[in-house]
Parts: structure tokens; C-alpha cells; sequence
């Protein structure tokens, strides 16, 4: 995975490109002398097997029926199909959080191929799934500066209370199950959601626990963006093992979002708009005090 990634990147001229101790692979897109606002981050690892180990949140009960597995080497994961595009639904064996990796890849094509002038970061971590390793790492290290928000880009599960639903659009989330995120950052996401026109819903997520609680320990603003996800962690119907799935137009929504996050002018502040807008009705109305 982060060999594709990689690939991708050279393929972008203005993307600098950083591989840490742990692996994990920090990617700065600048055009022009803006800094960054924002650092997408998402997890190129997905539940399976290393060794006779599985590692990541799949129940004993699906496991017990000894679905197939395909070796990959170093690991061995579900033999399922690596992806599969049909009734505008993205199957694969690995949605989450692959997809997300692929958003962000998308994201920087997407600036390359419109020559924009901006600053972005992408963060590719590993070990997620086993306690937000890779993140926490990246985060102790300091290699993302401190006025940077961190926005986690995630997959989620479609059947936990508060997810939002499939097919509906970008789930902007206020929370997870740990904690909540911020404020203005998430206000910021929405207001240019409904300005562009791209279909979102915004979720406070009752269940799991994301990248974006890990980065705001270590001191970091964040805020957290995901796709409604079918079989999570491949957890199929009456315990049987099968492909994740996303609707394709909720994909397409989220890279919308992230170009559009990637081009929001720095002077851009949804807190100082929201207030100017609620003291127009304080002039209005405050003669009748």
C-alpha cells in the first residue's frame, strides 16, 4: 500500500514527501508561499494476519469459520476481490481506510492537474488499527507543525447508531465515542459543504474511536471527516467474511471537499462570520431592550 502511495506521489511535482522511522509518509502539496491549514490523514493498514497473529477488531466468531486467506507475504489478509465497482457501490477486500488514502491521493491530483496555488498536507500512517500507533508517533515527532489542523479521514461502520447513512454524503463528524472535536474547524468543513453544494450530513459518532482523538493528546486542533461503510472490518451477513463497501458519489463528495478545504483562503473564519451574522439581529433588535 504504501508503495502505490508513494508512486502516486512522484507523480506530483509539487508534493514534497517525507518517510518517518515508523513508516509513516507525510506529503506536502505548495504551490505559492501560503502555509498549511490543513493535514489529511488517514491509515494505510486494514485488519489480518501476520504470522499465525491476527491483529485489528474482527469478532472470534467470524474468525472461527476459517474463511479463506490470500498471502501477501508479510502478511495474509481474506481472499476477497481487490476491488470491484457495481451499482455505484466501491467492494474491495480493504475499504477502510484505503479509500481515504485514495482520497487524498485524488486531492493532490486534483491541485496538480488545476496548477492550484495552495498548501496541504497528507498524512499515510500505519498501525491504526491496533491503537493508533503509527498516529501517535507522527504526532510525538512534531513533524506536523502545531497550527496545522489534522483532519482524520475515516470509513465507518453504517450499522452504529449516529453514523449517517450510505449514499447520503460526506459525514462531517463533530465526534466520536472519546471525544469531541473542533469547534471551528468542523463549522468551517460544513459551511464550505453547503457553499459547494456537496452532500454531507453531520454525525457525532456514538461508537469507535478515530485517528483525530489520538492527534488531539499530543496537543493538535482537530476534525474528522468519513464515508458510510458496509461490512466493516469485512463482517459480513450471519457471521460470513466479505468485501467492505462504499457508495462511489460519497467518495467523490469527500475529494470535492478536501479541494475545497485544500483552496479556503486563510482569512476565511466561520466563527467571525457566524457572530457578524447574529449581531445584524443585535442592531435590529436591541431597541426593543
Amino acid at each position: 500500500m504504501r508503495g502505490e502511495i508513494l508512486m502516486q506521489l512522484a507523480q506530483c511535482p509539487h508534493v514534497h514527501v517525507t518517510q518517518d522511522a515508523f513508516g509513516n509518509v507525510v506529503a506536502h502539496y505548495q504551490r505559492g508561499t501560503a502555509a498549511p491549514r490543513y493535514a489529511f490523514a488517514a491509515h494505510m493498514d486494514h485488519p489480518g494476519y501476520v504470522g499465525e497473529e491476527f491483529l485489528g477488531g474482527v469478532p472470534e466468531e467470524y474468525r472461527a469459520k476459517k474463511p479463506p486467506t490470500r498471502d501477501f507475504g508479510a502478511f495474509a489478509m481474506w481472499d476477497l476481490p481487490a476491488c470491484e465497482v457495481k451499482d455505484g457501490r466501491i467492494h474491495s477486500r480493504a475499504c477502510d481506510d484505503l479509500i481515504n488514502c485514495a482520497t487524498i491521493l485524488a486531492l493532490f491530483h486534483e491541485l496538480e492537474r488545476t496548477q492550484a496555488a495552495a498548501s496541504v498536507m497528507g498524512l499515510f500512517s500505519r498501525a491504526e488499527e491496533v491503537g493508533f500507533v503509527g498516529a501517535i508517533y507522527l504526532a510525538k515527532s512534531g513533524e506536523v507543525p502545531h497550527d496545522v489542523t489534522i483532519v482524520s479521514l475515516e470509513c465507518s461502520s453504517e450499522r452504529s447508531p449516529g453514523a449517517g447513512k450510505m449514499g447520503e454524503g460526506v459525514i462531517i463528524r463533530v465526534g466520536d465515542k472519546t471525544s469531541i472535536f473542533s469547534d471551528a474547524d468542523t463549522r468551517a468543513l460544513t459551511t464550505l459543504a453547503a457553499e459547494h453544494k456537496i452532500p454531507h450530513q453531520r454525525c457525532l459518532m456514538s461508537g469507535g474511536t478515530c485517528e483525530a482523538t489520538a492527534y488531539q493528546l499530543y496537543g493538535y486542533r482537530a476534525a474528522a471527516l468519513c464515508v458510510a461503510l458496509g461490512n466493516y472490518h469485512n463482517c459480513g451477513p450471519d457471521t460470513t467474511i466479505a468485501p467492505e463497501f462504499v457508495s462511489v458519489a460519497d467518495v467523490e463528495g469527500m475529494v470535492r471537499l478536501l479541494v475545497a478545504a485544500a483552496l479556503m483562503p486563510a482569512t476565511a473564519d466561520p466563527v467571525v462570520a457566524l457572530r457578524e451574522k447574529l449581531e445584524k439581529g443585535l442592531e435590529k433588535y436591541q431597541k426593543y431592550a
